[in-house]
């Protein structure tokens, strides 16, 4: 797979090189020969031009225009020089054989005088001494004149000039670049392809590894960021997934510690005092089984949570939602919780704001939030201090604040106090009641409801849990 993606670069830019170079070389061949056609009617054409007006400006007429004809075309031929040839060596071209080789292939001009009478002819529709309309004349022919008096017209031929051996020299040489560059690009193109390919390939490689390893059970993989482009980006998201998986099979790990903790002391109480009765070594009163079935109800509700939590996990938690004031919410919970309050000296206040909206929830299950956060606040209030219930306008919907003056919770604890069977106090245990599932629950109902909670807490100065949760539009 590595192996087919690094060709699969590689073969890509070759043939992305291949058919560029390709392209520019079939549109350059096709139109080199049309363009060094017009460039040579171009310059033969302006030095023409020329001969012919001084010409003109020195006889005065076109008399003796034809005999001098063939001797003003064969100036606009260059005497040719071979290269590596010393220049005196070289044979002069009389003017006459150039001009014959010249007439034979390069008849491409021809001249009308002012009224259109063809002195050289270069059409045979219209030999020397017949007439050309002006009008075509005036469309076709080059004007000639002496300041702004027209002496004539130079007629151009209509068909294309053959190449003479210089000329066809020139465009075989300009093809042969044309080859030697399509075959450079080529080259270049592979060499980038395969330092691309090795580029792009090598995080990948490393990521596969890594991904590898995660499948055989070593989930803390880590791979390096060497760039900030899209595969950067897709190793940082590895990396990141990577610390979650790991930091998740910690959790599950320690919930399963936490849990198997947490149910052996209850089952322990519980055999316990079966085994005795069973073996005659106490008697089975009325108070022990009170106390077994005690030890059996806190199974139940610790079983009830963690089903509770499966089914939030799996977002399969079932809501009942409708329109419910704050103000009936924590009026309710406070009246559930007063009496314990006030055997435990603690005063329970409510503040509420009778002008909120109304929250869209399900209330029974408002309630459990409210009695696992109202039963923590009591738990770690001293007597004589105060548990405070408040709901007031947020940016989001209605915050509802449950607020303690009990021993708080240390800055670096906060983060995990949601996190199911974590208790910031260590030393307590399932003898206290405490399962340390009560804020996780508390957290899976309120983001059931697309809400959020949060707290803030001071050391020695009380703790406060906040809810957010959307109003009635």
């Amino acid at each position: 797979m590595r192996q087919s993606l690094y060709w699969k670069i590689t073969l890509a830019f070759i043939l992305v090189a291949f058919i560029s170079a390709a392209l520019v070389t079939l549109v350059v061949r096709a139109s080199s020969p049309d363009r060094l056609s017009r460039l040579i009617i171009e310059q033969q054409q302006e030095t023409l031009k020329q001969l012919l007006v001084n010409y003109y400006v020195t006889r005065g007429s076109w008399e003796g225009i034809e005999q001098a004809w063939w001797r003003l075309e064969a100036r606009m031929v260059p005497t040719p020089v071979i290269r590596g040839t010393d220049e005196a060596s070289v044979t002069p071209v009389e003017p006459q054989e150039r001009l014959g080789f010249d007439r034979d292939r390069r008849n491409l001009f021809g001249l009308a005088d002012a009224e259109g009478k063809v002195l050289i002819s270069v059409d045979p529709a219209y030999p020397p001494g017949s007439y050309i309309p002006l009008e075509r004349l005036q469309r076709d022919g080059i004007k000639l004149s002496v300041g702004n008096a027209p002496i004539g017209y130079l007629l151009r031929a209509a068909r294309v000039p053959a190449f003479n051996p210089a000329e066809a020299l020139f465009l075989r040489r300009t093809y042969q670049a044309l080859a030697l560059a399509l075959g450079g690009a080529l080259i270049v193109a592979a060499l980038i392809g395969v330092w691309l390919a090795r580029r792009l390939t090598r995080p990948l490689r490393a990521l596969t590894e890594a991904a590898q390893e995660i499948a055989q059970g070593n989930l803390e993989q880590e791979v390096t960021v060497a760039s900030r482009d899209e595969i950067g980006q897709l190793a940082q998201a590895f990396n990141q997934m990577s610390r979650e998986v790991a930091r998740a099979n910690q959790m599950r790990r320690q919930m399963t510690a936490d849990i198997a903790h947490d149910l052996r002391t209850p089952l322990t109480v519980i055999a316990g005092y079966i085994e005795s009765m069973r073996d005659g070594i106490l008697a089975p009163t009325p108070e022990r089984f009170a106390m077994i079935y005690t030890e059996i109800e806190r199974l139940q509700k610790m079983v009830e949570d963690l089903r509770l939590l499966s089914q939030a996990d799996a977002g399969e938690l079932r809501l009942n939602c409708q329109a419910v004031h704050p103000g009936v919410i924590l009026e309710r919970a406070a009246s559930l919780f007063q009496h314990r309050a006030t055997q435990k000296g603690i005063t329970l206040r409510v503040n509420g704001n009778e002008n909120l909206p109304p929250v869209w929830v399900d209330e029974d299950r408002m309630m459990q939030v409210m009695d696992n956060l109202l039963s923590n606040a009591l738990r770690h209030t001293p007597e004589g201090g105060e548990v405070i219930l408040e709901a007031k306008s947020s940016e989001h919907g209605v915050e509802f604040i449950v607020r303690d003056s009990g021993e708080g919770i240390p800055p670096e604890e906060i983060p995990k106090i949601f996190e199911r069977f974590y208790r910031a106090d260590k030393s307590r245990h399932t003898e206290d009641g405490e399962s340390g599932l009560g804020l996780a629950i508390v957290k899976a109902i309120v983001e059931a409801h697309k809400g959020r909670v949060w707290a803030v807490s001071v050391p020695g100065g009380g703790t406060a849990i906040h809810l957010e949760l959307p109003v009635v539009f």
